[in-house]
């Protein structure tokens, strides 16, 4: 497997490595983003979930650990217009790491599908040189072109799976929190 992947990086030109290379780039931030962010909004959900089911349970306010106990704390009330601008700044630090991840999806495939370009056009220019060209040289030349095109939906496909898990877990996390604001707004109204 080593020598395949030494053997065509050998005949491949500087522009269709640095795709790879870019493409690979992309690979590692994906994931790295992914993982990272997964992690912490799961970790994250998880406190939210334990306040909920405490709300549930008829607790008057919510967890310590909850990111809606620092807003409780700038007023002595549940304040609706407060605990929204909490909600708010929740979902934008809960949707950190998608923008990168969709930027990734959509570009590797045109950077892929430019490193295949160049190859093509490397492999018709040692063509140009050769008297004769039969299907038996252009279609390696062809088929190791084909390769950058392949490896940009490669990382495309993973990328754009990850934004999608991790928006759907910010999703998750949102609405957490907008329920114990419900819960917790509701209770004030039964307490008057």
């Amino acid at each position: 497997m080593i020598d395949i992947v030494v053997g065509y990086l050998s005949r491949s030109g500087p522009i269709t490595i640095g795709v790879l290379g870019l493409l690979s780039l992309y690979l590692l931030i994906a994931v790295w983003t992914f993982v990272y962010r997964y992690l912490a909004l799961s970790r994250w959900l998880s406190r939210e979930n334990e306040s909920l089911e405490q709300l549930h349970m008829g607790s008057a306010t919510v967890l310590s650990r909850s990111v809606l106990k620092s807003c409780l704390k700038k007023s002595l009330t549940s304040n609706e217009k407060l605990l929204q601008m909490c909600a708010h700044a929740s979902t934008k630090e809960a949707t950190k790491g998608l923008t990168i991840l969709s930027l990734i999806a959509s570009t590797s495939p045109f950077v892929g599908l430019f490193g295949t370009v160049v190859s093509i056009l490397e492999a018709f220019a040692g063509l140009g040189v050769q008297k004769s060209a039969t299907l038996s040289i252009v279609a390696p030349a062809i088929s190791e072109a084909l390769v950058a095109t392949a490896a940009g939906i490669f990382v495309a496909i993973f990328a754009y799976t990850f934004h999608l898990l991790l928006r759907r877990r910010a999703y998750e996390l949102t609405t957490t929190i907008e329920m114990q604001i419900d819960l917790l707004l509701a209770n004030r109204a039964d307490r008057k």
